[in-house]
């Protein structure tokens, strides 16, 4: 079995999971989306699913490559920062989407929207981003 055919198999999956958050994001995020609780449940959820999906891309990548275990889902990131497979800069902001997603599955009640609307209009590429540099660094 080829190892790196199956690494990049799983990684254009997961990929394709980050992109399929996103575009039901953007789906969801309207004009009412302040006042629509239900379309905040449905954004929030697939922030979740996205970032939960880059930290397992970032944990495959991290085994694989027998670089240790990460001590929580913002140690992945740091993981990845530290082996050059991701900047400084793209692990910072991943780490703040591991911190969200950490909120959003342990204490729903506490987030704050405003939080979700700068996700939404400022850092989902972040997570498409990631995903694209994990696979074009292990790629080569």
């Amino acid at each position: 079995m080829n190892t790196k055919k199956n690494l990049d198999e799983i990684l254009i999956n997961k990929q394709a999971t980050i992109n399929r958050c996103i575009k039901r994001i953007k789906e969801e995020y309207q004009d009412d989306f302040r006042e629509n609780f239900t379309r905040q449940d449905s954004v929030i959820l697939n922030i979740e699913r996205a970032c939960q999906t880059a930290i397992d891309i970032g944990n495959r990548i991290i085994k694989l490559n027998k670089l240790g275990l990460p001590q929580s889902n913002r140690d992945t990131f740091t993981k990845l920062e530290k082996n050059k497979i991701i900047t400084p800069e793209l692990s910072s902001k991943m780490q703040a989407m591991a911190g969200f997603r950490n909120l959003a599955v342990h204490d729903y009640g506490s987030i704050n929207l405003d939080i979700v609307v700068n996700i939404v209009e400022n850092n989902l590429d972040d997570l498409k981003s990631f995903a694209e540099t994990v696979i074009m660094k292990t790629q080569s």
